[in-house]
C-alpha cells in the first residue's frame, strides 16, 4: 500500500521540448516541419504524450501520487508546458508552473511544475547566470529559477537549474559551471542571512556529475547533502549514457536540515533514478540506455536522452 504522506520531488530534463512553430527570435528552425529534424505535429504530440506518461510514473511505486514538484529543462515556452500538464497522464494532478523566458539562444528555459494543494507559491525570479569568456564575452546560458514556497506549511526554496554544456569539452567549459556553482551560493548565503536555517532544494541538469569539481568541490558544502553520489556507478547506471559510459548530470541535492527530526515536519527518506524498462532502449546495442526522440537526425520516438531523477520526503 502506497503512502499518502509521501511526497516526490522529481527533476527532468524533457530533451528538447520544442512546439512546431518557427520562433524568429531563438534557433529553433531544426523544430519545425521543414527543418533539419522535420518535426511535425505527429511527432510533438507523441513526444508530449510520452512525457506525461512518464513523469505520472515518477515517485508512484511508494507514493500515492506523481511529483508534487517537479523541475523541467529544455522547454520552449509556455505554449508546450501547457500541452504537457493538459495530457491524459497528468491532467488529474492539476499542475499549475513558474517559468520564464531566459536569454539561451537555442530558446530552452527551466520550469518548476507542481501541484497547488500541495506546495503554495510564495515568491520566484529568475536569477540570470553570468559567465563570461576569456575573452570577456557573455555565454548567454540559461538562468537559474529560483522559487520559494511551502510545501504542507513547510518553507522551502527550490533552485532549477541548467548549467551551461560540455559541447566545447570537459575542461574547456568547466570554469562555466563553476562560476555557476558561486552564482548559486551567493544567493544562498543571502538567503541565510534573511532566515534562520532555511530549507534548500537544489535539482537541475548540472552538466556535471556528483563527483565533478564544479558540484564536489563548488557547490555541495557542509550544510549540503547530494544523494545522488551514491546512485552514480559509470559502469552500470546513471541518468545518461555517452559512448557507454554512464553519467548522472542529474541531481537533487538538498540542505541537511531535511535529516532534523525534531524541528523538520519533512525528513529525507530516499533518492532515485526513474529507469524503469519503458523508458530505456530495447535493441541489444544500447539495452538500457535513455530511449531518446532522436539520434542526430535519426527520428526514434521516444521520450529524452535523460532519465528522470527524484527524490522522497516523508511527513511527520
Amino acid at each position: 500500500m502506497n503512502d499518502n504522506n509521501l511526497y516526490t520531488v522529481a527533476f527532468y530534463n524533457l530533451e528538447n521540448l520544442f512546439d512546431t512553430i518557427n520562433d524568429p527570435n531563438i534557433l529553433d528552425d531544426d523544430f519545425t516541419e521543414d527543418g533539419r529534424l522535420e518535426w511535425d505535429d505527429d511527432r510533438y504530440e507523441n513526444k508530449i504524450f510520452k512525457l506525461g506518461k512518464a513523469i505520472s510514473h515518477i515517485g508512484t511505486n511508494e507514493s500515492n501520487f506523481p511529483p508534487v514538484i517537479l523541475g523541467v529543462a529544455e522547454v520552449e515556452n509556455k505554449a508546450v508546458l501547457n500541452d504537457l500538464i493538459a495530457t491524459e497522464s497528468l491532467s488529474e494532478a492539476n499542475y499549475k508552473y513558474i517559468h520564464y523566458n531566459s536569454p539561451d539562444e537555442r530558446g530552452i528555459d527551466t520550469a518548476l511544475l507542481y501541484q497547488e494543494k500541495h506546495f503554495k507559491i510564495i515568491h520566484s525570479k529568475a536569477i540570470p547566470l553570468l559567465v563570461y569568456s576569456e575573452d570577456g564575452v557573455r555565454d548567454f546560458t540559461r538562468d537559474i529559477l529560483h522559487v520559494y514556497g511551502e510545501l504542507h506549511g513547510e518553507p522551502i526554496h527550490v533552485f532549477v537549474n541548467h548549467w551551461p554544456s560540455r559541447r566545447q569539452g570537459d575542461g574547456e567549459t568547466a570554469y562555466k559551471r563553476i562560476a555557476a556553482a558561486k552564482s548559486l551560493h551567493t544567493v544562498m548565503d543571502q538567503i541565510k542571512v534573511q532566515e534562520n536555517d532555511p530549507k534548500f532544494i537544489i535539482m537541475g541538469d548540472f552538466n556535471d556529475d556528483p563527483s565533478s569539481p564544479s558540484v564536489k568541490d563548488n557547490l555541495v558544502t557542509n550544510d549540503l547533502y547530494n544523494p545522488m553520489e551514491k546512485l552514480h556507478i559509470p559502469s552500470e547506471r546513471g541518468t545518461l549514457n555517452f559512448k557507454s559510459n554512464w553519467n548522472i548530470f542529474d541531481q537533487i541535492i538538498i540542505s541537511n536540515n531535511f535529516f532534523n527530526i525534531s524541528e523538520s515536519k519533512l525528513r529525507f527518506i530516499k533518492a532515485d533514478i526513474l529507469d524503469d524498462k519503458f523508458l530505456a532502449e530495447w535493441k541489444e546495442r544500447y539495452k538500457g540506455f535513455p530511449f531518446r526522440t532522436y539520434v542526430g537526425k535519426k527520428y526514434l520516438g521516444g521520450y529524452s536522452d535523460h532519465f528522470p531523477v527524484f527524490i522522497q520526503l516523508k511527513e511527520s
